[in-house]
């Protein structure tokens, strides 16, 4: 994911893992491939390029590091219009509003058993982050030293961030993300024309280029996302 904010507000893009972009060095692949070629250098360059976007921060965390996070802040509410069922990641979720463990939250994020896939997984992606950091910045968890205490180890010890980075970017990370569980600001997936396949790559997404680079652009100039581009 993505995130901007400033003037033009605040924005959370998701960049499906199976966009196919150019890799440098690598030639063309699915973005995933770019962590797996080069780790986090390669993949916020390979970025960088595809959207025209300089990256200031890189955040990074594990699957049992985001249990804990979540464990941390005594979960996090998610309203869900349907039951979930995933063998595969461990979940079996109701219909309904409740408040999701690490465990949870885990499958929640990491299920595919939709009907378009790893697109309806973003979205509940960036849903299930706004609700996180909004919960991480509450009250109850900020003046709470039983929630903040073990909120500030688990997001210190779990987290990989770029050198040069500390616990003050996580902050004002999570802050940027707050506005948007409010409903402000904007979140959305790249815009995407169509999909293919390739010998290398196997099955890929293809983003729309007018579109996406609308979107980006207007990051790039920090000015507010068009309505046009924005995908649910």
């Amino acid at each position: 994911m993505l995130l901007h904010y400033g003037d033009g507000g605040t924005t959370l893009v998701s960049l499906p893992r199976d966009s196919f972009v150019a890799i440098p060095g690598h030639g063309s692949n699915k973005l995933n491939a770019a962590y797996a070629f080069g780790g986090p250098k390669l993949l916020v360059r390979t970025v960088e390029q595809a959207t025209g976007i300089r990256i200031d921060h890189y955040a990074e965390i594990g699957f049992g590091g985001f249990v804990g996070v979540v464990d941390a802040v005594g979960g996090v509410d998610m309203c869900l219009k349907q039951p979930l069922r995933d063998p595969k990641a461990g979940l079996n979720l109701r219909p309904g509003c409740q408040t999701l463990s690490g465990a949870e939250a885990l499958g929640f994020v990491r299920t595919r058993k939709f009907a378009n896939g790893d697109l309806e997984r973003v979205q509940n992606q960036r849903r299930f982050f706004a609700a996180l950091m909004d919960k991480a910045t509450s009250p109850g968890v900020l003046f709470n030293p039983f929630r903040s205490i073990p909120l500030a180890l688990n997001s210190t010890s779990n987290f990989t961030v770029d050198e040069g980075d500390h616990l003050l970017d996580l902050v004002r990370l999570m802050w940027a993300m707050r506005s948007l569980s409010g409903g402000d600001g904007v979140t959305t997936t790249v815009p995407v024309g169509g999909f293919g396949s390739s010998a290398a790559a196997g099955s890929f997404v293809r983003w729309d280029r007018a579109k996406s680079e609308a979107l980006f652009e207007a990051l790039r100039e920090d000015e507010p996302v068009p309505s046009s581009v924005v995908r649910r």
